[in-house]
């Protein structure tokens, strides 16, 4: 059986599509249910939902052979896995953003930058030689920059709306995020043989395969 670590919500139910698309009977992955874990009727596959920062802890430590995540999660929490697929669905940009006049303070001086991805904030603003003082904030990150809590923020940004609706700008584009496939690193040798062709499979669906 291979066990795959998932965040429940919208990410599933696109992963669900792709599994069906690659023969794995994960009709399952679409019921209505509050159960944690679900395996597949011919017992295939296990299914944990969890919490999307926890995906990688899971994988990492071998509960989860494989696992489905954002890239910004796996920069942030720097497993210890292998990124196996870029699935290209859950595409986003991880951007430094704030008002259209930060942008001076971003090339020179100490500026302040509010985040829920502390730790890949800190390894980008280091590796540039830039003096950030990083502020961990757990929601509602644009709100920091409107009460002069920081400088700038840095985060996921989708359509852009929320930093419109409040006189915000992109900034900088620093990384493109989209759901990843992970393995663990025993798992990939020792269910090769289960792992490897599934991989192939969702290859050929998000048309790196081809």
């Amino acid at each position: 059986m291979l066990n795959v670590a998932l965040a429940k919500g919208r990410l599933a139910e696109s992963c669900a599509d792709i599994f069906i698309k690659c023969g794995i009977r994960a009709e399952v992955l679409k019921e209505e249910t509050r159960k944690l874990v679900l395996e597949t009727p011919d017992k295939l596959f296990r299914f944990f939902f969890v919490k999307p920062a926890d995906v990688p802890t899971y994988v990492e430590y071998g509960i989860a052979d494989i696992g489905i995540v954002g890239k910004d999660t796996l920069l942030e929490a720097g497993a210890d896995l292998y990124e196996m697929l870029d699935l290209r669905f859950e595409k986003c940009k991880l951007c430094v953003a704030g008002f259209p006049d930060a942008g001076e303070k971003l090339r020179g001086g100490h500026i302040r930058v509010a985040t829920k991805y502390a730790n890949t904030a800190k390894k980008l603003f280091s590796s540039r030689g830039e003096d950030a003082e990083i502020i961990k904030l757990n929601g509602s990150i644009e709100l920091a920059p409107l009460t002069g809590l920081a400088d700038v923020i840095f985060d996921i940004v989708q359509s852009g709306g929320t930093l419109r609706a409040n006189g915000l700008v992109v900034l900088e584009e620093v990384f493109d995020i989209s759901a990843r496939l992970v393995a663990n690193k025993v798992s990939l040798k020792t269910k090769a043989s289960e792992i490897l062709p599934l991989i192939a499979e969702m290859k050929k669906y998000v048309g790196e395969g081809r």
